[in-house]
């Protein structure tokens, strides 16, 4: 999918000679997230387990990748001392890595439920805590975002260990808030569907897309340079007072299926 250009929300929050750590920032949307911080001029740096195909690039400036274990805490605070001593400080820290197979609870195991909750709750914890070491002897402390989900706020069938593991990382962003305040701020975006290079897996073809799009009341999927937007405004001075918050990037939920059940019977 091409990438659509230079954000006004990246012009606008200026984040020139900062430092931050997008994890699974390689694709989808952490790749969207990692070009937004570039498109507002920070230094960025993207990990994940395998090293990418491609490299993530905006605005002639490139991301610099280093692979790690999110699972393993000594490799992940390995990297986060490497960036700080590479790169002189940490300002920002998205914990985007993340996902599950549909799967539903009777059909796995407990062992493949705790996987998915390690890596969408465990491995964020192990993050976050190793940036703490870093941004808590800063004198202008850092931000860390949470990239949760609307899965973790109404029931998620086929995937409820990852609803609950993204309901867990939005209660734990807001004691961190609390803990770490006031040098570190954390918040969370609530993402509802975002068009990535795996859409079609799960929607099918365009009319597929577009017609789980008409389900949200925008009438689309988010794109990840949207979510890379709201990323930004969080890292940057322009939320300075925000910490503690979980921000909805949903394109306004989902409309209620009793009112199109409501409707159905009136029109028979």
């Amino acid at each position: 999918m091409a990438y659509s250009g230079r954000s006004m929300v990246s012009v606008a929050c200026d984040l020139s000679g900062r430092v931050a750590v997008v994890t699974g920032g390689t694709r989808g949307v952490g790749a969207g997230i990692a070009r937004a911080f570039l498109e507002a001029g920070a230094e960025v740096v993207v990990c994940a387990r395998r090293t990418p195909d491609a490299t993530v690039e905006a605005d002639g400036r490139t991301a610099r990748f280093l692979p790690v274990d999110l699972r393993d805490p000594e490799a992940v605070r390995e990297l986060f001392a490497r960036v700080a001593a590479d790169h002189g400080r940490l300002d920002s820290l998205v914990n985007n890595a993340g996902g599950t197979p549909f799967r539903t609870l009777g059909n796995g195991g407990p062992e493949r439920h705790a996987r998915v909750i390690e890596l969408n709750l465990l491995a964020p914890l192990t993050a976050s805590l190793a940036a703490y070491e870093v941004m808590s002897r800063q004198a202008a402390g850092g931000s860390i975002t949470m990239i949760g989900s609307v899965s973790g706020t109404r029931p998620s069938p086929g995937t409820a260990a990852y609803g609950a593991a993204k309901a867990g990382l939005e209660s734990l962003a807001r004691s961190m808030a609390v803990e770490w305040a006031p040098t570190i701020r954390i918040n969370t975006l609530v993402l509802g569907m975002v068009r990535t290079e795996l859409t079609p897996l799960h929607y099918g073809d365009e009319a597929g897309v577009a017609a789980v799009g008409r389900t949200v009341p925008l009438g689309r999927l988010a794109e990840p340079s949207e979510v890379g937007d709201a990323c930004v405004f969080l890292a940057s001075d322009r939320a300075a007072y925000i910490s503690g918050a979980s921000l909805l990037v949903h394109g306004g939920g989902e409309r209620p299926a009793f009112l199109d059940a409501a409707t159905a019977n009136k029109e028979t």
